[in-house]
């Protein structure tokens, strides 16, 4: 879900444009390879000439280009529902979203510093009746000072209408986008970074009576190559026992050259006793990349060490009283006359 401002001032409310790239479940009536929201889609338009159906059916454009080169391309809306739907169309820059890593892409009003600001489109606004498509070339020209790598992005078709959310006063705009990956040719610099990890809990009163723990950390894309992260969590904490553990964890799918994203592991109910550090492994797929970091955590439940203590002293007192009571024994025996 991406957050877009309504650009009608008459609506006061906030206008909430929800995106769909890939991410959600294709209708029966649009293509297996498209992305949709159930009223319309977006995809390379099939291309011709294909030696088979899978080679003419392309789910993303992927591109690779030379700087100072144009590729050319086209787009396909189509529109699923019942009624004729005017849409505006435009390319745009992906980008992470900081706390989820979700693919989102700028808004046409952001400015554009690659696919979105390279790309052109034969048309800008298209009306599609209702169950028809539309077909819009477009071309993509790689300025001669583009950065070599990754540059991810996305055309979109967005809705003109601003219908309201019931009830709220919001309006609600709805875009799809077929996402585009281009790779311009250059050097490529894989690098990965882990930043920040901490480790968070509320210590409870009493123990199983707190929320779980959490460890958070960011992951850094410091490179120019489209990254597939994938992390593997240990806590080891008294005499070196393993308290948790998470390996393969996944998030986000894909991490953007530039990009940072703040990943939140639950813990869920940690040891009401206990200390140690977590170490934190992220790599690339295939286990490139590998960086680790760590963090102390502590889990130390402060009712638990009070009664322990109650407990220690106790018995140290009663320890103490002890020995006193053998010794006054044997001071009055020694001290008592023999007949």
């Amino acid at each position: 879900m991406h957050h877009h401002r309504s650009d009608r001032p008459a609506l006061a409310a906030l206008a909430v444009l929800l995106l769909a790239l890939g991410l959600l479940i294709p209708a029966q009536s649009a293509p297996a390879y498209a992305a949709d929201n159930g009223r319309w889609s977006v995809f390379p338009t099939a291309r011709k000439g294909g030696s088979d159906a899978h080679s003419a059916r392309r789910a993303h454009f992927r591109m690779t280009a030379k700087p100072g080169s144009t590729v050319r391309d086209e787009v396909t809306v189509s529109n699923l529902a019942k009624e004729p739907v005017t849409f505006l169309v435009y390319a745009a820059d992906a980008y992470n979203t900081p706390r989820d890593g979700g693919f989102a892409v700028r808004e046409a009003t952001e400015r554009q510093r690659s696919v979105g600001a390279w790309t052109r489109l034969q048309r800008s606004e298209v009306t599609i009746a209702a169950g028809g498509r539309a077909t819009i070339p477009f071309t993509l020209t790689v300025p001669g000072s583009a950065s070599p790598g990754d540059h991810p992005g996305a055309i979109i078709a967005l809705d003109k209408r601003v219908a309201r959310a019931e009830g709220t006063g919001v309006g609600i705009r709805q875009a799809v986008g077929a996402r585009v990956y281009l790779q311009v040719s250059g050097e490529r610099a894989p690098a990965l970074r882990v930043e920040n990890v901490r480790f968070d809990y509320d210590v409870p009163l009493l123990p199983g009576l707190g929320e779980d723990a959490t460890i958070s950390y960011t992951l850094v894309n410091r490179g120019n190559v489209l990254l597939e992260p994938r992390v593997d969590l240990e806590a080891k904490g008294l005499f070196g026992r393993t308290s948790f553990t998470n390996a393969g964890h996944e998030l986000p799918a894909e991490l953007m050259p530039g990009q940072r994203v703040q990943v939140t592991q639950r813990w869920a109910a940690p040891p009401p006793l206990d200390w140690g550090s977590i170490e934190l492994i992220a790599s690339d797929k295939g286990g490139e990349l590998v960086e680790s970091e760590s963090a102390h955590y502590r889990t130390v439940n402060r009712t638990v060490l009070s009664l322990l203590a109650l407990v220690l002293v106790t018995l140290l007192a009663s320890l103490v009283i002890r020995r006193r009571k053998v010794r006054n024994r044997a001071t009055v025996v020694s001290r008592t006359p023999r007949p």
